[in-house]
């Protein structure tokens, strides 16, 4: 847990907040671990409880003309019959001692092979979108901030409101209506007519899906922005800082600016949940060809070592990027200690 200590007292020196930030790290990955595995078995659970059967993803067209001691012996072979904590347990001690995930039943190949393939194209989404609601959000909010009650404020602020309360695939919807229908830009999966993308397709096709991720988090990054910005502009060093001269635009960027940051970056970490949530809808409006059909497919199919394999890493992704943003933190606020 991280405390602000009173201005009054000493800022903690930079390897003290190394130390702090590295305590925090090690005691997040530990309670990270049991977490993940909580997760993993929740979803093995589920999947025990489902009325998806297995065998029909396995089998396919096949499964009508199977007899059912053939389906059963199968069931017996593929370990589909044991109780759900032992499929759970082989599974975890696969992927701990071996790395190895399980077979896909809906792709029929490894689920690494799988991941591999598809999570390259959802980190790049997520990244890429996340970098432009950044970039939008401190662009806008500080602009609405430095300029209140301005046109800019007022249209930044509403859109951000307005926003808050659209799903991601409406607001997705009505980009390819405007933006692909309309202007004819290039839409759905990384390429066109199924060729192999190239980082050229990859580029033109990433930029509405990516613009969409962006605006579904534009709303509370710009808003926590420019609410940072207007209380830092009423600081000591800020006022100092005016009346020593220095341009506006100085005074904003390089003495407000700084000190705004450091609950914007709490705040990227808390949005990150709904950030591979997001991704996850953007993918499946967009057909992109990350995680989300994989992870579609696999639910209706039944397919639960790639489910649990998505539920993992996705969970994993979500505890270590919020323990980055809270270690940044603790970093970077020379006010804060560890606690």
């Amino acid at each position: 847990m991280a405390v602000t200590t009173p201005a009054t007292e000493a800022p903690a020196p930079p390897h003290h907040r190394w130390r702090a930030a590295g305590r925090l790290v090690r005691t997040r990955l530990l309670i990270a671990l049991p977490v993940t595995a909580v997760v993993s078995m929740v979803t093995f659970w589920l999947a025990s409880i489902s009325p998806f059967n297995p065998l029909v993803a396995y089998l396919g067209a096949r499964y009508e003309r199977t007899s059912v001691a053939e389906r059963e012996a199968l069931a017996d072979e593929l370990g589909l019959n044991d109780s759900w904590i032992a499929i759970w347990g082989r599974w975890a001690r696969d992927v701990v001692l071996h790395w190895d995930w399980g077979q896909s039943r809906s792709m029929a190949r490894p689920v690494s092979e799988v991941l591999a393939d598809r999570l390259p194209y959802t980190l790049m989404l997520a990244g890429t979108g996340l970098l432009l609601a950044v970039v939008l959000s401190l662009v806008l909010g500080v602009r609405a901030a430095r300029y209140p009650g301005s046109l800019t404020d007022r249209v930044a602020t509403g859109l951000g409101y307005a926003l808050q309360g659209i799903p991601p695939f409406v607001v997705a919807l009505v980009v390819i209506g405007v933006f692909s229908l309309g202007l004819g830009m290039p839409v759905g999966g990384a390429s066109e007519g199924g060729a192999d993308p190239t980082w050229g397709s990859i580029a033109r096709h990433i930029v509405l899906p990516a613009s969409v991720l962006a605006l579904s988090q534009l709303p509370w990054l710009m808003l926590n922005v420019r609410s940072s910005v207007l209380a830092a502009l009423t600081e000591d060093h800020v006022t100092a800082a005016r009346g020593r001269g220095l341009k506006d635009r100085t005074v904003v960027w390089r003495h407000a600016l700084p000190g705004a940051l450091l609950p914007f970056v709490t705040v990227i970490g808390a949005r990150l949940p709904e950030l591979v949530t997001g991704a996850l809808l953007v993918e499946t409006v967009f057909s992109w060809p990350g995680l989300a059909s994989a992870t579609v497919d696999a639910a209706v199919s039944g397919d639960f070592p790639l489910l649990a394999a998505v539920t993992t890493l996705t969970c994993l992704a979500v505890l270590i990027g919020s323990m980055l943003a809270d270690a940044l933190y603790l970093f970077v606020d020379p006010r804060v200690e560890d606690a």
